[in-house]
């Protein structure tokens, strides 16, 4: 488990890192004003197809029906059924982009509308096509998944963010001086990036036996039993992204700046969280399918309770710092150019909120594809569809009186809301999953994460404190001086205290440097 997420995860490094380096690009290009905003509210729209129907739902579906066919009948079944899938797939999308597009285009001819929703509306129609692209995307990336393979999928990405990297200094120069043209090109950027994306996965793919083959989804019975299993997936995910819309919507209307700035927040929170978290999601749907396959439900139990185990171990010492360290971190990674000294201060208040919910948004995505692994998919869907309620609840009082921060603290709650009722259902589906196991381990991780963050703050001011002249040096210093040794004296601790997966870790790592 340590190993696949481990390998998965140094391929999801590079590429989060290559995502910060894009937002780090993109902060100094637009800022946070009204053009960042409605140039990330319109890439939400993209991103909700491309989790309704290219990942999420479908993929949680699709594996373990894939790697079924492939124990059951060969495969030249599987690679049938793939087929038929991303045929399905493209007619899907293929319908979201033409709606999406019509839609864009009626709004900017037909109603009279203010400078920030009709720049809204021309970033979106530009964008449509992407729906298309990075869904197949998504799916080719699970498909490889299913046979083995997590690095170069998870490097795929990298691709991705290359590209947009690239869009702000070759491409925006050429749509005109102001931000409000040069932004387009943006657009247009995100389009090449997807069509990289989704080409990178081919060479692999073909040389474990895949051929594109267009197959007719309507007669293929095991697109029928797909449909089938995800359709509550698919309400959940919808709830989820409606949620995201309607949360942003909310935001969009209230001040210039709240979406971008909760967007950096959101970003600088997936780092962690796509390295460990969704990484070792990523491995443990196969995984987990197998075993439960194959019904050896007992190490299905213990591989989930040690991949909980780790994700705790590994995302609370990424919560306690990063809270402690919102405002050198922002500051180094994004202040300068059009991203001011308050955009720091409101990016910063963001973060702070948002990321108390980090180890429950990286642990419901790991109890859910339990779920997703025994063939259930409407217990979570349900808790889903409730705990994202809440969330808009949260929001629609929280956002007007605190803005961007409103938006962090109704994350965060739900995230916590969503934990404990998929948590308390997987309990009862498994009573003997020796949960008792996790406390006294849990515990000693809280405390030293806790202990490690003070120890950080408490040398980030002193280091503060002795600085005369401000520069670059200096703010790498106060951010990776406090980092090395809070995250040093957490490892220290959780490994002198017995922690289970502190040990492992570094059994795994003596290995590595024995062999080498």
């Amino acid at each position: 488990m340590l190993k696949s997420s481990g390998a998965m995860g140094a391929a999801t490094l590079l590429s989060r890192l290559l995502g910060m380096v894009r937002e780090m690009v993109y902060a100094r290009f637009m800022g946070d004003g009204l053009v960042a905003s409605a140039f990330f509210y319109a890439f939400q729209i993209p991103n909700l197809f491309r989790r309704l129907l290219g990942e999420g739902a479908l993929t949680a579906a699709f594996i373990p029906m894939f790697k079924e066919k492939e124990m059951q009948e060969g495969e030249k079944a599987m690679w049938y059924v793939a087929n038929a899938t991303v045929s399905a797939l493209i007619i899907a999308c293929s319908i979201a982009v033409t709606l999406i597009i019509i839609f864009s285009t009626a709004m900017i001819e037909g109603v009279n509308l203010g400078l920030k929703t009709q720049l809204f509306f021309g970033l979106l129609r530009i964008m449509a096509p992407y729906v298309l692209m990075v869904c197949v995307a998504a799916v080719l990336m699970g498909i490889l998944n299913a046979r083995g393979h997590f690095f170069i999928p998870a490097l795929g990405a990298t691709m991705l963010n290359v590209v947009m990297i690239a869009a702000v200094f070759l491409i925006a120069p050429r749509f005109g001086t102001h931000l409000e043209d040069k932004i387009y090109g943006l657009a247009v950027g995100i389009l090449i990036a997807g069509v990289a994306q989704t080409l990178f996965q081919f060479p692999l793919l073909f040389k474990e036996g895949f051929r594109l083959r267009w197959v007719n989804p309507w007669k293929n019975e095991t697109v029928h039993k797909l449909m089938v299993r995800i359709l509550p997936g698919i309400v959940g995910v919808a709830a989820f992204q409606l949620n995201i819309i309607l949360t942003n919507a909310i935001a969009f209307g209230e001040a210039p700046h709240v979406v971008a700035s909760f967007n950096y927040a959101v970003r600088l929170m997936e780092l962690p969280q796509g390295i460990f978290g969704v990484s070792l999601a990523t491995f443990m749907l196969p995984m987990l399918s197998g075993l439960a396959a194959e019904k050896k439900y007992g190490e299905f139990q213990s591989g989930l309770r040690q991949g909980m185990g780790y994700l705790i171990y590994a995302n609370w010492i990424a919560t306690t710092m990063t809270f402690v360290m919102a405002t050198p971190i922002i500051r180094l990674l994004f202040e300068g150019n059009e991203f001011n000294v308050d955009s720091t201060a409101r990016a910063s208040l963001a973060l702070k909120c948002l990321i108390p919910g980090l180890v429950a948004f990286s642990l419901v995505n790991i109890i859910a594809r339990a779920f997703f692994a025994l063939g259930d998919v409407k217990t979570p869907m349900r808790i889903a569809v409730f705990s994202l309620s809440c969330n808009l609840i949260f929001a629609f009082f929280l956002i007007p009186a605190y803005q961007q921060a409103g938006m962090g603290i109704a994350n965060a709650l739900s995230s916590m809301v969503n934990l404990g009722l998929i948590f308390y259902a997987i309990r009862r589906k498994f009573p003997n999953m020796k949960v008792k196991e996790m406390i006294q381990p849990t515990l000693t991780v809280l405390g030293s994460g806790i202990l490690a963050a003070f120890l950080a703050w408490a040398l980030w001011k002193w280091i503060v404190s002795m600085i005369e002249t401000p520069s670059v040096w200096t703010q790498l210093t106060e951010v990776f001086v406090p980092l090395i040794l809070g995250t040093g004296s957490y490892a220290i601790l959780t490994y002198w205290s017995g922690v289970p997966a502190a040990r492992d870790i570094w059994k795994l790592l003596k290995q590595k440097l024995d062999r080498n």
